[in-house]
């Protein structure tokens, strides 16, 4: 494994130091809407802009990336990353922003598919979970990174802005010059989002619950921070604690899903997440160490929701309707994220920066609520039947399938029993 990060390094070093911009222009919009005057309401709707792009860009991407290959993708998209990012910073406008914001996580969703469709070319069957493992720990703590540069210069100057724009285009370098080989997509099927449903209930509501809190947390984890009196380099290590408990204790939450029963372990990261989240609330800005600590758990029990439902997903149905899932998580992932940081907004807005973590254990208790109704009322699949836990970021799943069709049946065996509707 070692020797294959190795002859990735390149692939891996480029998207960490683009991701390291990306983490930094989150939280720097987060605190510089706040400082020009924008309302809670106003930032969250510019910053849910994002996801609802990022949901355009999971049709556009895929065409753009067959249309021209790769690399020439990859350097479109890194280079609208850049173009936007320095944008920022000619015209502090929140309609202004919410289209740069906007096009931008377009952008991203394509970055995400050109590596991770790229990447799981290279790897067997059974070293993807450990080649994703290494992927998703590097994309966070290059995150996590970036909000530690917050203090690089005056949030209200320029320069943090220029060099975001400098990491998306130093990113490009490292990616251009590998010699791995591009893999061939194949095309993406229709969708029909009452299909998972129907797959899965818990595992459909899992991830638009998913995408509600993290797409909350990611667009306003920074103004609640500002919100409740942090300075800005406090801001940087805030959000910094959360993405690197993403980073660490995903593996060890999902390896626990798959050795016990999946549901109960989702259950389980609801009570957590709901817990500490009232916890961040309750804490707040009277002791940092604490706030921190309290942050990074609770980042690891936030980021790995999305995992776990799409592993649930994936347990309850067919080799051949596996696509089509997917992508329909893709998308319930990006609604949820596009109606989350709304409503934070709005409550901030009229309840102050304390409700923002509230309302993040709002939606982990009534997720958690569905599932103790799902357990009641369907059986769990067999232990035996689960599939492995594989960390993802948002796009993986569909770029497993967007470059390895193949590979989705040979994880799930020759033969795979119709289990829709199971829970």
């Amino acid at each position: 494994m070692l020797k294959l990060v190795a002859s990735l390094f390149n692939l891996l070093f480029g998207m960490s130091v683009l991701l390291t911009g990306v983490g930094l222009l989150g939280s720097l919009l987060g605190i510089r809407a706040g400082l020009a005057g924008f309302s809670s309401e106003v930032t969250g709707v510019v910053m849910a802009a994002y996801f609802a792009g990022y949901i355009l860009g999971t049709y556009l991407c895929p065409r753009i990336i067959r249309r021209v290959g790769h690399v020439r993708a990859f350097t479109i998209f890194a280079a609208l990353g850049s173009t936007v990012s320095i944008a920022h910073a000619l015209w502090v406008d929140p309609w202004f922003w919410g289209a740069l914001r906007f096009v931008n996580g377009a952008g991203m969703v394509g970055l995400y598919m050109v590596m991770e469709s790229w990447l799981n070319t290279t790897v067997s069957n059974e070293g993807r979970g450990r080649l994703f493992s290494t992927y998703v720990m590097s994309t966070l703590l290059a995150m996590g990174l970036g909000q530690l540069l917050l203090t690089v210069g005056p949030v209200q100057s320029f320069v943090p802005f220029a060099l975001v724009s400098m990491l998306f285009s130093l990113g490009l370098i490292p990616v251009a010059l590998t010699r791995v080989p591009q893999p061939t997509p194949i095309e993406h099927p229709s969708l029909n989002l009452r299909h998972l449903v129907g797959f899965s209930p818990l595992g459909t509501v899992g991830t638009l619950t998913a995408g509600l809190t993290s797409g909350t947390f990611w667009a306003l984890g920074a103004v609640f921070g500002h919100g409740i009196g942090l300075s800005t380099g406090h801001i940087g290590a805030f959000m910094a604690a959360s993405i690197a408990g993403g980073a660490f204790l995903q593996w060890p939450l999902g390896k626990l899903s798959d050795r016990f029963d999946r549901r109960t372990v989702l259950l389980f990261v609801c009570a957590g997440g709901a817990l500490l989240a009232l916890a961040i609330a309750a804490v707040g800005a009277r002791s940092l160490p604490l706030l921190l600590s309290i942050a990074f758990v609770y980042g690891g029990f936030s980021f790995t929701l999305y995992g776990i439902s799409v592993a649930h997903m994936n347990d309850q149905i067919r080799v051949e309707d596996m696509l089509e899932a997917s992508s329909g998580l893709l998308m319930l992932y990006g609604i949820g994220a596009v109606i989350g940081p709304v409503l934070g907004g709005v409550l901030m807005s009229h309840l102050g920066s304390a409700s923002l973590p509230v309302y993040l254990a709002a939606a982990f208790a009534l997720l958690g609520l569905f599932g103790l109704y799902r357990n009641r009322v369907s059986d769990a699949p067999p232990l035996e039947e689960q599939g492995e836990f594989v960390p993802l970021v948002r796009t993986s799943q569909a770029a497993i399938e967007l470059s390895h069709p193949e590979a989705t049946a040979a994880d799930a065996g020759e033969e795979t029993p119709d289990r829709q509707s199971a829970a």
